[in-house]
């Protein structure tokens, strides 16, 4: 089993789509293995997002993301980190599939729901930014 790491991002819980999220989730065959609301600093965003610190955007993405509590998880299942990307759909709602989270919840491509790891090593990363490993169900 692998396993990814997610945020709910401030639209989401403004928008109060936290419980279809999550229903999507478990609809898809993912198993929760970790979930806790937090707020974070602009530090913590920046740091998160320190991969993208010289592209047009990073400022901008800091701001939201600190701009309100999120959701951050951690899920598992086979090729998870691929499943949750497919279910997600693509950054612009507008591009996304049908049915997929962020054509179903997403305002904008900022404000776009959900946050997914794109690789395994990078869900290792992001999960540890957030989790302990005694905080995650076995």
């Amino acid at each position: 089993m692998e396993r990814t790491f997610i945020i709910l991002k401030p639209d989401a819980l403004e928008n109060k789509h936290v419980g279809h999220i999550l229903t999507k989730i478990e609809e898809n065959g993912f198993r929760i293995v970790g979930l806790k609301l937090v707020q974070m600093t602009k530090y913590d965003a920046q740091k998160f997002y320190e991969v993208h610190k010289e592209r047009p955007f990073y400022e901008d993405l800091c701001n939201y993301m600190s701009s309100g509590p999120v959701i951050v998880g951690v899920l598992e299942a086979e090729n998870a980190v691929q499943k949750w990307r497919d279910l997600i759909g693509a950054t612009d709602p507008k591009e996304a599939k049908e049915g997929t989270i962020r054509k179903l919840y997403a305002q904008s491509k900022e404000a776009n729901a959900v946050h997914g790891s794109d690789s395994e090593e990078n869900a290792i990363k992001e999960i540890h930014y957030f989790f302990s490993e005694r905080e995650l169900l076995p």
